[in-house]
């Protein structure tokens, strides 16, 4: 059966909230948006790429960051990133939200997400779900034990304050598989459930 395969950029103090922009996710007066870039470099890319062709399968987003890429993503022309997220089946878990997707290959989640993802993975047992960001969602699906793998980010900067990955999440112990250090000090681990 697929797997599913949290992808996640972190603080040394496990914040993941608003890697990518200020304005990105300002909830509870979080200030300090944008702090992934600065610590972007070329084996960042070239590992993040090399896991990217060799996912099989589809994204699975929280309705908050299918918004946030699908706003972004499909405006960047001449991006190869933009040519595999657009062709990547995409399928989007929200409590609330419903009506048209825009962006291309999206299809809304039905039902609880801690019921439906499983039973998507079961339909499509030769395909993983990849999901980048979405902290509520991954959160629920952390706290029914259903996230089979973890690659992080890990940022070597400590914010003190934000939204982090593994609170009130009790997962116990992990299986390191492998990391890969960068040249600006970021730590790209992966892990597995024991």
């Amino acid at each position: 059966m697929g797997k599913i395969i949290a992808v996640e950029h972190l603080t040394l103090d496990g914040v993941m909230q608003a890697p990518g922009r200020a304005d990105e996710d300002t909830r509870d007066g979080f200030a300090y948006g944008g702090w992934a870039h600065r610590y972007d470099d070329p084996v960042q890319a070239e590992v993040m790429g090399r896991h990217m062709s060799a996912h099989r399968g589809a994204l699975l987003f929280g309705r908050r960051t299918y918004e946030d890429f699908a706003g972004y993503w499909p405006r960047q022309v001449g991006n190869p990133i933009t040519e595999v997220l657009d062709k990547t089946e995409k399928f989007v878990a929200s409590r609330t939200a419903q009506g048209p997707l825009a962006w291309q290959n999206s299809t809304w989640l039905t039902g609880d997400a801690v019921t439906a993802v499983p039973e998507l993975l079961r339909r499509r047992p030769d395909r993983n779900l990849v999901v980048l960001g979405s902290g509520d969602l991954l959160h629920s699906l952390m706290r029914h034990d259903l996230v089979d793998e973890y690659l992080l980010l890990i940022h070597p900067l400590v914010i003190g304050s934000g939204r982090r990955l593994f609170d009130g999440v009790d997962l116990g112990d992990l299986q390191f598989a492998d990391a890969v250090p960068t040249s600006t000090g970021v730590i790209i681990a992966s892990y597995g459930r024991r």
